[in-house]
């Protein structure tokens, strides 16, 4: 008996126009697709109340400035924030995390301070790390992985001292597909008096994520329904207070003269100039897709169409999996052995078959695993177990066209 998710994947799948050929779609840990909702919420926007925020008494002005708003308090509502004013706007995770560093970071990490991360981040909450230490005379710790994937939690207790001032890690890993226990990881960074940034972005759009008590929070529109050049960053409001500006100039401001400036209110003091309204009206569509959805059945749906590819993928004699977590997201990594990613990646692509190949931004993660490269599958509601048989039988024609 199959086992039901709660959703069909296959009517999910008519929602989203680029999806109506014989694509298989298995690259959403990159970037989603977008349902007609979402697209035609920004259509509309467009086309008929098309204006800047916070900037005109006229009609379109203000319907633009109510949808604006309405766009934080509807993520604020999803994540569990306790204000749309924790809520930020950028264009994506990699700029929340960087508005992290330079505000934040850059005026409370001093030399001799130490910052912690996990061998398995993203470059996007490594990189910016690195820039602080490097500013600071900080020094960069790891939290190792064992040969699961998992993060070796017994060791967070000598890694964790009073010179650690803040704790980065994913909540998902975005290649072992590692679900990490971010209570765990707050609770014990807490105790130390760290503060604690979660990169979210493959956890917010695939699970029921809330904000509990991390400190900031970032993630993507792009990769759950929502378009490109939107993201947010979640800060608990006691810290934002505190920190100076990112950016500055229009409308972050309250008042300024020839010689000094004064900020403007909450979220609006870290959105300088005129954002992103599109963006937003699309981030608030895509919310209310997925809230149709029900993010415990996108969960239960990934879970399955995971271990339903893992299960067909051993089957596949020269097929590595990389990371055996005992909680996953919907991401696995693989290798072909006698063929390149990229090469598998292109054949593939010839069945119509889309799949991740190279380092997925995680170059330190993939030397740690012993390989250069590695092609990855990626899964989301509108994705089925078809799609999965279509993968399989296309890579037994690559190693047709390889000699493999």
């Amino acid at each position: 008996m199959k086992r039901t998710t709660g959703i069909d994947a296959r009517r999910i799948r008519s929602d989203f126009p680029i999806l109506s050929g014989r694509m298989v779609y298995l690259d959403s840990a990159a970037t989603s697709q977008k349902p007609n909702k979402v697209i035609e919420a920004m259509n509309t926007y467009y086309k008929k109340y098309n204006a800047n925020v916070h900037r005109g008494v006229y009609r379109i002005s203000e319907e633009a400035t109510e949808a604006y708003e309405a766009a934080h308090r509807k993520v604020a509502d999803f994540i569990g924030a306790q204000s749309h004013e924790e809520i930020i706007f950028v264009r994506n995770a990699t700029e929340a995390i960087n508005l992290v560093a330079y505000s934040w970071a850059l005026a409370n990490v001093k030399k001799g301070d130490e910052i912690l991360v996990t061998r398995m981040e993203h470059h996007s909450n490594l990189v910016p790390w690195q820039f602080v230490c490097k500013k600071t005379g900080a020094k960069l710790k790891f939290i190792e992985i064992d040969k699961n994937g998992e993060l070796v939690y017994d060791d967070m207790g000598k890694l964790m001292t009073s010179r650690t001032k803040l704790v980065a890690v994913t909540h998902v890993s975005n290649v072992l597909g590692t679900v990490n226990d971010i209570s765990r990881i707050i609770k014990e960074a807490h105790k130390v008096g760290a503060r604690v940034l979660v990169d979210a972005a493959q956890s917010v759009p695939h699970m029921p994520a809330r904000v509990g008590d991390a400190d900031f929070l970032v993630f993507s529109g792009h990769k759950m329904c929502g378009p490109t050049g939107i993201g947010v960053l979640y800060a608990k409001r006691a810290h934002l207070e505190k920190m100076e500006p990112f950016l500055y100039g229009g409308d972050m401001i309250s008042r300024v003269t020839y010689e000094n400036a004064e900020w403007n209110a909450l979220p609006w003091k870290f959105e300088a100039g005129t954002p992103n309204v599109a963006g937003a009206v699309g981030l608030a569509a895509a919310i209310g897709y997925l809230e149709g959805v029900g993010m415990e059945n996108v969960r239960t749906h990934e879970r399955m169409l995971t271990e339903y590819a893992i299960k067909k993928l051993s089957t596949i004699k020269g097929v590595t999996i990389y990371g055996r977590p005992r909680e996953r997201g919907g991401v696995v990594a693989f290798n072909l052995a006698g063929v390149h990613p990229h090469d598998l990646a292109s054949v593939l692509d010839d069945y119509n078959v889309c799949v991740r190949a190279g380092h997925h931004c995680a170059q330190p993660l993939l030397n740690a695993l012993g390989v250069g490269a590695c092609a990855r599958v990626s899964f989301y509601i509108y994705n089925t177990r078809d799609d999965v048989d279509a993968l399989v039988v296309a890579i037994g024609k690559a190693k047709k066209v390889f000699g493999v």
